[in-house]
């Protein structure tokens, strides 16, 4: 049965933490082999040396009583020898490769070199992204707006965003270049990051025999810190060890991921990353992204086509799920779990047809401002860069540049006022706005584009 079928309840309500992946009370319970344990704990013994059961233990985000049948084996197999510790009992125990154990460990290392936290199988890493799903998350105006409150949205277009999130889809936002496109991709990540809730995300999965690890601190944000770094006080780490109904280690509490990529994007990122030195895997970052935002900015520029691209993803987006792909040639199915945001200056018709614009749910056009709208987000940039009001140098604007032939962007209310902020600055006079500042800032800034 297709994995993206199971029984499982998609439609996740509310902006608090999913049910948590709970500690495993066995090998089995962790979905790990005796062999594919005892491999882990050699390479790991080798790469960092001699350790306490309770470092090992956390360092493999393993409850000790799952490590332990392994230690034993390995010492039955006099790979380790062991030094007594303290009353704690076995968990302050020293554990060192033995010769043959460094062999051991040294064949293992060939095969693959992964050192880190256990991976969760596959079967568990599906069950979770699913039940924590970006589909049906709570999203009302209130916390909404409080995100858009840096910006300066016309209603209609606010109540268009609105949905887009609720439905966890995918959104295409599109118009001219300089009216905010990025700005509210980002600000639904940023929404999504800061009041969609928390989700788990694991270090690593297994899958065919393969590591693919998942947890990235470049765009995973751990609620707690020391978690993603794996850090905390032994007398902590004992009470997780020995302690059971806890959360399983080996996932990370993250805010909801927000992947932003731009035209650096190609087809290779879509897939597994194989580091040929280490034989293991690292996730593509559609795969990173579950959970939350997947947005690619000016889309139509990309290093691949934008038919390649869609093509790529024209299954996934309709089935809510993709394939991946081992070196030995086997696959495997993921969850496609992510609100896609393709943001464009061009016309969507232009760079898709039909088939694929069907599947996008969400077309949300920016159009350059009206005269309000611009002359709301002029003063907000004025205020914010501490300069005085000055209605003449927007009137000035509209009357020499802007027109049938150039629209207003409200991108050029930061550039111009910046450029005004310069020269004042280059001439060491205090920082105002004038109409006469306008026309010297436009003149070497618009002109160029008429």
């Amino acid at each position: 049965m297709s994995l993206s079928m199971k029984n499982i309840n998609l439609e996740w309500e509310g902006a608090g933490l999913p049910e948590a992946p709970t500690a495993p009370d066995s090998l089995k319970e962790a979905g790990l082999s005796l062999a594919f344990l005892t491999d882990l704990i050699l390479r790991t013994l080798y790469t960092r040396g001699g350790m306490l059961g309770l470092d090992l233990a956390r360092f493999l985000c393993l409850p000790f009583k799952v490590i332990e049948e392994a230690l034993k084996f390995l010492k039955d197999e006099k790979a380790l020898e062991v030094a007594g510790g303290d009353l704690i009992g076995r968990v302050s125990y020293r554990f060192n490769l033995t010769d043959l154990g460094r062999t051991r460990a040294q064949e293992s290392m060939t095969m693959c070199a992964y050192v880190g936290p256990a991976p969760v199988p596959l079967e568990d890493y599906v069950e979770q992204t699913y039940r924590q799903a970006v589909t049906g998350i709570s999203c009302s105006p209130e916390p909404l707006r409080a995100a858009f409150a840096h910006l300066v949205l016309k209603e209609e277009l606010f109540n268009a965003i609105g949905p887009a999130i609720v439905s966890g889809k995918s959104a295409f936002i599109y118009g001219p270049p300089g009216n905010g496109k990025t700005s509210i991709a980002r600000s639904i990540g940023d929404f999504m990051n800061n009041a969609g809730g928390e989700i788990y995300v694991p270090y690593a999965f297994l899958a065919e025999n393969s590591i693919i690890t998942v947890y990235d601190q470049a765009i995973h944000q751990a609620i707690d810190p020391e978690q993603g770094d794996r850090i905390e006080d032994n007398e902590a780490t004992i009470r997780r060890l020995l302690n059971t109904g806890i959360v399983d280690p080996r996932w990370v509490r993250i805010r909801r991921p927000v992947v932003i990529t731009g035209g650096e994007l190609n087809l290779s990122q879509l897939d597994l990353r194989y580091n040929a030195d280490s034989n293991f895997y690292q996730a593509p970052l559609h795969v990173k992204a579950n959970g939350g935002v997947f947005l690619i900015d000016d889309f139509g520029r990309q290093l691949c086509s934008p038919k390649e691209l869609l093509n790529r993803w024209i299954l996934p987006l309709e089935d809510r799920h993709d394939y991946l792909t081992v070196s030995s040639g086997k696959k495997f199915e993921v969850p496609f779990e992510q609100l896609i945001i393709f943001s464009t200056n061009l016309d969507p018709r232009d760079l898709v047809d039909d088939a694929f614009l069907r599947r996008i749910r969400h077309k949300v056009e920016i159009e350059a401002p009206a005269r309000d709208i611009y002359e709301r987000i002029f003063n907000n940039m004025v205020k914010r860069l501490g300069m005085n009001q000055c209605p003449e140098a927007i009137d000035y604007l509209y009357k020499r540049y802007y027109g049938d032939d150039r629209s207003p962007r409200a991108s050029d209310c930061r550039d111009l006022l910046e450029i005004v902020q310069s020269i004042c600055r280059f001439r060491r006079q205090p920082v105002q706005l004038t109409r006469d500042l306008m026309i010297e800032a436009s003149a070497s800034f618009i002109c160029e584009f008429k």
